[in-house]
């Protein structure tokens, strides 16, 4: 079991209101409080229809179509040891009805998992990177809800939601389609007519306490974690296999296949080094991840100061 809220702190809450297109979008925050907060509802209320034979975890995240490559020459090395962020986090609760729905708790529990995570409170690198709640919405739209990744829906919930400049975090709570989540590069702020794509889209139910669909798998915040790495530059730790460009970064030991699981001593490449299955990188179950390595985090914040930095 993890232990990462130690020492956190929730920040306080500013207001967001957002009026949804083609639904109905209700509930702001008002003097740091919810209006009208839902309980979780679980997995057999969602419509048999919907499609997600790819659902538990069999398929993580999809095909972004998106160029990787490493950070040009000149960003590598800007960000130095005193580096500190602070993201804005305004997080979208899509429902069908009250599927979906989520309580104040679940959300200010998500952000203490990102600050825990990303601060190295379980034993990986301190990223100077922290998370601040600064909106909620909340939108009942079923479309949105069930909507997969460069679709129609997709982008008509992100036009209608997204708040912020390149420094802020949307993070849409809905099924994530047939996946867990997703979330595009930082480059994407960049590319005339996408910008706003993004953000990173996660199922509700990978969330603390709003189901027992993940149950000892992926039911501890911490998809959210892997998608806001993505978000600030990061690939997967088996992305290029045992080539020696890898992940782009030195001090992931190259790794073959992704992990299901927690398989200590796990080894696909012949490069020193055992496969980095704790790193949030991976495919591993929540549990089993521990860390960010110093080399992911000046990755992250070179991108950072490249594509993010207000």
């Amino acid at each position: 079991m993890h232990d990462g809220f130690r020492g956190l702190v929730v920040a306080t809450v500013m207001c967001a209101t957002t009026v949804g297109a083609a639904g109905s979008t209700t509930g702001v925050l008002a003097g740091g409080s919810l209006c009208a907060p839902h309980t979780g509802v679980s997995d057999q209320s969602r419509p048999a229809a919907a499609g997600f034979a790819g659902r538990g975890g069999e398929s993580r995240e999809p095909d972004l179509g998106e160029t990787h490559g490493d950070l040009p020459a000149s960003a590598k090395g800007r960000a130095g040891r005193d580096f500190s962020a602070r993201i804005p986090v305004y997080v979208h609760v899509v429902t069908d009805g009250v599927v979906g729905s989520l309580t104040t708790k679940q959300i200010t529990d998500q952000i203490r998992v990102l600050n825990s995570t990303f601060a190295g409170a379980e034993g990986g690198a301190a990223t100077g990177f922290s998370f601040q709640l600064a909106g909620v919405t909340r939108t009942d739209n079923a479309d949105w809800f069930y909507a997969g990744p460069s679709g129609v829906d997709e982008n008509s919930m992100k036009n209608a939601l997204r708040q912020g400049g390149p420094n802020a975090l949307n993070l849409y709570s809905t099924t994530a389609g047939p996946y867990l989540g997703w979330a595009y590069l930082p480059d994407i702020v960049t590319k005339p007519g996408q910008a706003h794509l993004d953000g990173v889209v996660i199922d509700w139910e990978s969330m603390l306490g709003t189901s027992t669909t993940y149950a000892g798998r992926f039911d501890q915040g911490e998809t959210a974690t892997h998608e806001v790495g993505h978000w600030l530059n990061l690939e997967h730790t088996f992305f290029g296999g045992c080539s020696a460009k890898g992940d782009f970064v030195a001090d992931t030991p190259s790794q073959k296949t992704p992990t299901s699981g927690c398989p200590e001593g796990k080894d696909t490449c012949s490069a020193p080094g055992l496969d980095p299955i704790h790193n949030y990188m991976d495919y591993s179950f929540d549990s089993c991840y521990t860390e960010f390595t110093a080399g992911q985090t000046q990755r992250m914040s070179d991108a950072w100061l490249l594509f993010r930095s207000p």
